[in-house]
């Protein structure tokens, strides 16, 4: 596995090399389990073990890597167990935050929702993950900050690692009923109709369509690993 140098202004280098290994996690470059060795990843982005650590302890802090006694940090599996619990904090979180959006938005927040979910279909076909990554969260940091769930919005942000890697399970999954984006545009006619209960409804429906797709993975992987 090889990681383009950095060869940016050294003013943003931390949040670069956050962001490339990060990317590097999520689109399966860096499979799970697999060791995090300081020296070759400070060859192949050209910075220092310094940067290299903060970047690793920042990663840890997402879910996106776990430091295992006697062996270092490794890049962080996930099971079912754990995937359930993040998409149960989701229903919850989520499905609040798009019905009191749809109760409580303002005059201009229709034509941002929609620039937002735009965004989203624009990038669901880039090569890379990074931009769609970023126009999904995009889209549902617009309906936290408009529902005034703001604290709800932290507690998102800090599994959105590991959201965002199970994100990138789902979302090209073509065994599915409904594609994600199909999902999105639910999400988006229901709240900008002021309808609640709807609003609530699609949140569901989507997340409950999305966790469908990541157990049959995670069951998948599981059944393919060999037992020790």
């Amino acid at each position: 596995m090889i990681l383009a140098k950095i060869d940016k202004s050294p003013q943003t280098l931390r949040d670069m090399v956050q962001n490339r290994m990060r990317e590097a996690i999520l689109d399966g470059r860096f499979a799970p389990g697999t060791r995090l060795v300081e020296r070759p990843l400070c060859e192949q982005l050209g910075v220092s073990r310094t940067v290299v650590r903060e970047t690793i302890r920042y990663l840890e802090a997402e879910g996106l890597v776990e430091i295992i006694p006697n062996r270092g940090p490794i890049v962080a599996t996930l099971n079912w167990s754990q995937a359930k619990q993040i998409y149960d904090i989701r229903l919850q979180l989520e499905g609040a935050a798009a019905a009191a959006c749809a109760q409580t938005q303002g005059a201009d927040f229709a034509p941002n929702l929609t620039a937002a979910l735009t965004s989203l279909q624009e990038k669901i076909h880039d090569t890379q993950w990074a931009d769609f990554l970023h126009a999904t969260t995009h889209f549902y940091a617009l309906i936290f900050q408009e529902a005034g769930h703001d604290i709800a919005w932290d507690i998102v942000q800090r599994l959105n690692g590991r959201i965002s890697r199970l994100r990138t399970l789902t979302v090209a999954d073509r065994t599915r009923e409904r594609s994600g984006i199909s999902h999105m545009i639910a999400i988006h006619d229901a709240i900008l109709s002021c309808d609640a209960v709807r609003a609530r409804l699609a949140v569901e429906d989507h997340i409950t369509d999305a966790a469908q797709v990541a157990g049959r993975f995670l069951s998948d992987a599981a059944a393919d690993t060999p037992n020790d």
